[in-house]
């Protein structure tokens, strides 16, 4: 199998699949996938430009919108990730992963899937460790700060694919694994851009959870983009360990280096996407935990036995196929006097979730501030949760009875609660609160 890397995208398609051609009638031989490492820029009407985190000068409908309307037809299957500027409200959409536009696939904000016999996953979006632990929180319209938030990493994601026990043949990063420049020649990189030097020498140039990622997942190929240059690295795992080929690619440029050709060993075409039974059942086993919250969220994997959802997942794929849902546009392509006003629905999305009997929370908003929970609530937690409620309560009661009741009635009153809330420090409270208003009458 021969496949096309590129690095950021920035919504060139029209640009990079001419590359592409050109490349095939120069070279004699045929590209079966492309793969793109984020920053893909999936347009599709001037309202998505509303939720593209760049400049407003730099606000441009691109190539995309006319794949995504038919149009056009990308003449390569095309997998991409995320990065830091998408239309992030159009890839929310799509967060399990889904047809962006005919032959154009969105791997999610954490995803694998099958082309052919060889496993590709990857990781949408750039890490900050302030947004890390957080749920996922953001809602269009975006707001200053969420516009950038919405595609930062989250545990919850990375969570997820630390789960995962199979070989995977291809990994994609927008953002580079931490401590990758160790592994390549990091002299000739910060000779080229000099101002990664400090970060380089410092090991704080790139992602931790990517690096986590990298040291478990242990993919023959790992590739990335978001710097803006090219720079590959050797992983050995170990002594005896198996080794990972990790290469970082620029932006669609003139004279940029931006797209790289290799080879994988791989069975006889033809081939298509399909989805991943290890993943969907790694997918339905967490979606209980899926964190809503912009509060900090405490998440661990240990709990979790993936036997039995791999069983459910295995089933419903021999009734169905494996084959991705169909594309639908969900809203019209670029239209200037077509506006969206709020999230809207995939309906590859909702089949998604129908298939593997899961609840649509994309579009949840009661749960944004919600307080920080674990993704299963300890009994302590759940009796302090009651108490709080019980004590919200009294305070209603007690001091409806204080303005409107006797005094006497009042001393009745203690004594029921007293029975209710005995020892807990809100009733020691509201007695000494309560004395104090007696003190004066009634002695």
């Amino acid at each position: 199998m021969k496949i096309a890397v590129e690095g950021c995208m920035h919504g060139e398609l029209d640009n990079v699949y001419a590359t592409l051609k050109k490349l095939e009638e120069a070279e004699k031989t045929k590209i079966d996938l492309l793969i793109c490492c984020g920053d893909f820029q999936a347009v599709r009407n001037e309202s998505d430009l509303q939720s593209l985190n760049v400049k407003p000068k730099y606000r441009d409908m691109k190539s995309f919108w006319k794949y995504y309307s038919g149009q056009e037809v990308a003449p390569y299957p095309t997998i991409f990730i995320g990065g830091n500027h998408e239309a992030s409200n159009y890839l929310w959409e799509l967060y399990y992963g889904g047809w962006a536009a005919p032959n154009i696939y969105f791997l999610g904000y954490a995803g694998i899937i099958k082309f052919g016999n060889i496993r590709i996953g990857g990781l949408s979006g750039i890490y900050k460790p302030q947004h890390y632990f957080l749920g996922h929180y953001e809602r269009t319209p975006y707001n200053e700060s969420d516009i950038r938030s919405v595609y930062h990493v989250r545990h919850y994601d990375v969570l997820k694919l630390m789960s995962v026990k199979e070989p995977i043949d291809i990994f994609l990063s927008h953002d580079w694994p931490l401590g990758i420049t160790e592994y390549g020649n990091w002299q000739k990189l910060v000779r080229l851009k000099p101002y990664f030097r400090e970060e380089v020498q410092k090991r704080t140039l790139g992602s931790k959870p990517a690096a986590q990622l990298l040291n478990k997942l242990r993919p023959n190929y790992w590739f990335s983009a978001h710097l803006h240059c090219k720079f590959p690295a050797i992983i050995q795992h170990g002594e005896d360990g198996p080794v990972t080929k990790f290469l970082a690619l620029d932006k669609c440029l003139r004279g940029r280096k931006f797209l790289q050709i290799f080879d994988i060993k791989s069975d006889p075409g033809p081939y298509e996407i399909q989805y991943d039974e290890e993943w969907l059942a790694i997918t339905r086993m967490f979606h209980s935990s899926f964190p809503l919250t912009r509060k900090s969220v405490n998440l661990s994997v240990e709990q979790h036995d993936v036997q039995d959802h791999r069983q459910w997942v295995r089933q419903k794929l021999d009734a169905r196929g494996a084959k991705p849902f169909d594309f639908l546009q969900s809203t019209p392509s670029y239209d200037p006097s077509h506006q969206l006003s709020s999230h809207c629905r995939n309906s590859q999305t909702e089949s998604f979730l129908q298939l593997l009997e899961l609840q649509y929370l994309l579009d949840t908003t009661d749960q944004v501030n919600a307080p920080a929970q674990s993704a299963t609530p300890s009994k302590s937690t759940e009796m302090r949760n009651y108490k709080a409620n019980r004590c919200l309560q009294i305070d209603k009661i007690l001091y409806s009875i204080v303005i409107q009741d006797s005094l006497s009635s009042i001393r009745r009153t203690m004594e029921v609660w007293r029975c209710l809330l005995k020892g807990t420090r809100k009733f020691t409270q509201w007695i000494n609160n309560i004395r104090t208003l007696t003190s004066p009458s009634e002695g």
